[in-house]
């Protein structure tokens, strides 16, 4: 039964500034969601340096994917659970929780004070916790900015609010590359202060507008959707750790069985909610042609880009970077400076394809921004490895562009089909593909990337060592080692000849010993074996974002339609307006689901 709870207040009685309250307080929101999730991917050899914790070590492998892939795993699980709570008790009062969580969080891990293993643990655990109150963030701040705008300004207004979204992942690299070498607890105390102001600024200013659905908490779809999603999620996060003999654990019984038996947890977990009265996925929703098409797009959308920040950082530290002067100490920061240009692309087109989507309808801009962006992967096939950076940087803006012309009418389109009483869950399974499939995308990427080494990098670090005055019995031995621990040590910024030959380096001549550890021996020797992998690793991406083309294309125009009699008269007279004549009696349909309505889950 569809309801307003006692104390809620209509988008009239709270005035025509409200929405743009609700749009700056959710964007500040999800920006330092965002910011966080990826900052700490910077900052983890200052972090870990900090701690007395050698990430390289096989043993703290666990610590440095939980580190990087926590986060993701924990929001994915549950943005959908938390947007179905929004339904029933209130968006506002649920992002406002999610608010506190997260900032509860961020001082804990400021304030981290162990060192060692226990200090690995603590870090972990708070960045899960913090990871829940992403998972609030997330999953209800779309749906107060749909209940907060009229459908024709919901593009403009979810458009900047995906600005927030993709920028914070980017300006997380920058700041978490200036902050932490000046001390690592600076990167989790930036969220505090924001955090307070939005907390409080959400509590006193943010209201419940929307419809809420009187019904009872699904357990068993909760329960098995929690288990079902988080064994997939964690296979695939340990399938790119070495197992065995193996130079990923995709033959890992452990990660074959979490693979397996989560697929059926969740085909068990869609047999619930085809019979639940109150089910957590509203499997009535994908009846609604745009939902179900707009959130296939995005899907894919998210798997063609989601591992696209690791393997271009990877790229710039490894290769690129250390080829044009740059230490490798240095390379995170500026891995993430030369990234910027993607970030403006974005910025640039995410707002105006918002404003233009109110106008237009979603289906041209969606397509046209999924084919561009599959354009620009095709592109990056063809550039060399130690590339001119102005033309990388021009490819960066289009692949911006490109995603920015996607994604806000994607989600302006998507929340915009569903009814009212629906929007927290709807927004939550939106976010819950989405933040799966960035899981996946890395799963992916790293695998396609470690296949593509795994073949070559032996046979040429053999050679190149050898050839340079290191034992034939040591470089063989080296070039045994799992191509992860080469791909890891890029990443974090250290030396990776130095990591690999350890205490063999000061056995060898001077000279040589310099000129293999210089700036050009590991770059030039992995430039070949990366290539390999990295073409792999972008045909993938173009697949993917060609498949979201077509679907955004089969979303339908998602031209916005009007509110239905009640809305449209609040939403004017809350602008203080004259109510036009030729609204009395009229009705709107929305994709075949009247406004306000509520969907069944059969």
């Amino acid at each position: 039964m569809a309801r307003r709870g006692a104390g809620q207040k209509t988008l009239s009685e709270l005035g025509p500034r409200y929405k743009w309250v609700a749009l700056s307080n959710t964007t500040l929101g999800l920006l330092i969601a965002t910011i966080n999730s990826s900052i700490v991917l910077i900052a983890l050899p200052d972090i870990f340096k900090g701690i007395g914790v050698n990430p390289l070590d096989a043993s703290n492998t666990s610590y440095l994917l939980w580190m990087m892939m926590g986060f993701l795993v924990v929001t994915a699980v549950l943005v959908v659970t938390f947007g179905r709570l929004g339904d029933m008790y209130g968006r506002a009062r649920m992002y406002n929780l999610g608010f506190l969580i997260f900032t509860v969080s961020s001082i804990a891990l400021a304030v981290t004070w162990m060192s060692g293993d226990a200090a690995a643990i603590w870090l972990i655990a708070w960045r899960i916790v913090q990871g829940i109150g992403g998972a609030f963030l997330m999953a209800n701040s779309s749906a107060i900015l749909t209940d907060a705008f009229p459908a024709n300004q919901r593009g403009l207004a979810l458009g900047i609010n995906g600005i927030a979204a993709i920028a914070g992942s980017f300006l997380g690299l920058v700041i978490g590359g200036v902050l932490a070498p000046i001390h690592w607890h600076w990167i989790f105390l930036v969220s505090v202060p924001f955090g307070l102001i939005g907390t409080v600024w959400a509590y006193l200013k943010l209201h419940d507008t929307g419809v809420r659905q009187k019904s009872k908490m699904d357990w068993g779809g909760n329960v098995t959707f929690a288990v079902g999603l988080i064994a997939v999620l964690v296979a695939i996060t340990y399938g790119i750790q070495p197992y065995g003999g193996h130079s990923m654990g995709w033959t890992n019984p452990w990660v074959l069985g979490a693979l397996v038996g989560g697929a059926l947890v969740l085909a068990w977990f869609v047999a619930i909610e085809r019979k639940s009265p109150n089910p957590l996925f509203n499997l009535g929703l994908f009846k609604i042609r745009t939902f179900t098409w707009g959130n296939v797009a995005n899907l894919m959308a998210s798997l063609g880009r989601g591992g696209l920040q690791f393997i271009l950082i990877i790229w710039l530290q490894g290769i690129w970077l250390p080829q044009h002067g740059y230490s490798f100490e240095e390379t995170p920061l500026w891995a993430g400076i030369y990234m910027v240009p993607m970030t403006i692309g974005f910025l640039v087109a995410a707002p105006l394809s918002g404003v233009l989507s109110d106008r237009i309808g979603a289906r041209g801009l969606a397509t046209t921004g999924m084919i561009i962006t599959a354009g620009t992967f095709f592109a990056l096939t063809v550039l060399p490895v130690n590339f001119d950076y102005v033309v990388f940087a021009i490819l960066l803006v289009i692949n911006g562009i490109g995603m920015g012309m996607f994604s806000s009418p994607n989600r302006a389109a998507v929340m915009s089909s569903l009814p009212g009483n629906a929007r927290g869950a709807g927004a939550g399974m939106t976010a819950t593909f989405q933040n799966a499939a960035m899981v996946l995308s890395i799963g992916i990427f790293f695998s396609l990337i470690i296949a593509g080494l795994s073949t070559s990098l032996p046979g040429a670090l053999t050679s190149g060592l050898t050839a340079h005055g290191v034992p034939a019995a040591d470089a063989s031995q080296i070039a045994q080692l799992p191509a992860v621990a080469v791909l890891f040590a890029a990443f974090l910024g250290y030396n990776p000849v130095q990591q690999l030959l350890g205490p063999a380096l000061s056995q060898l001549p001077p000279d040589q010993a310099s000129f293999l550890t210089g700036r050009s021996f590991f770059p030039s020797l992995i430039t070949e074996p990366f290539a390999d992998g990295l073409h792999v690793a972008f045909w993938f991406a173009i697949a993917a974002c060609v498949i979201a083309a077509v679907a955004s294309w089969l979303a339908g125009s998602g031209v916005p339609a009007r509110e239905s009699v009640g809305e449209e008269l609040a939403a004017t007279a809350s602008e203080g307006g004259t109510i036009p004549a030729d609204l009395v009696g009229m009705s709107r349909a929305d994709n075949g689901v009247t406004a306000g309505r509520s969907v069944s889950g059969g």
